[in-house]
């Protein structure tokens, strides 16, 4: 089987620029959460539903690393593939590229835990779990 990568682009706004016009560090995250609920949304669970189902996503661990600089109207494209899937949590890896020029930009990688609504681990919900192994390229 092969993995499901979802590509996702947008152009960088102003306001996520410094005073140089470069982007701020910290928004590589937010564009990495654009990549993964991209993602899920493609898979037919969108985060809506598993709130809905009592199931937060929590954002346990993540690790960057920047190759390059984007800048302000720069078009980027996010590349979000699932990791590693486990009982309780999915690992997302993100490679963030300057659309135009194919120059990667940052690798970044989010590990996420299930949470039910008093903030305790929670399994991810079966379907979830299913679907998020056949994006990751193994048989569910």
């Amino acid at each position: 089987m092969t993995e499901h990568v979802c590509a996702s682009e947008f152009r960088v706004r102003y306001a996520e620029t410094d005073q140089m016009g470069v982007v701020y560090h910290a928004n590589y995250l937010v564009w990495c959460e654009v990549g993964r609920t991209d993602l899920i949304r493609e898979l037919g669970m969108p985060y809506a539903r598993l709130e809905e189902q009592g199931v937060l996503l929590a954002v346990a661990e993540a690790g960057m690393r920047f190759h390059a600089s984007a800048k302000y109207d720069d078009r980027v494209r996010v590349e979000t593939r699932v990791a590693d899937v486990r009982s309780r949590s999915v690992t997302f890896e993100y490679r963030i590229f300057n659309a135009d020029t194919d120059a990667r930009l940052v690798s970044a990688h989010t590990m996420l835990v299930a949470l039910d609504r008093a903030s305790r681990p929670a399994r991810l919900p079966d379907a979830l779990r299913a679907a998020l192994e056949v994006a990751r390229g193994a048989a569910a």
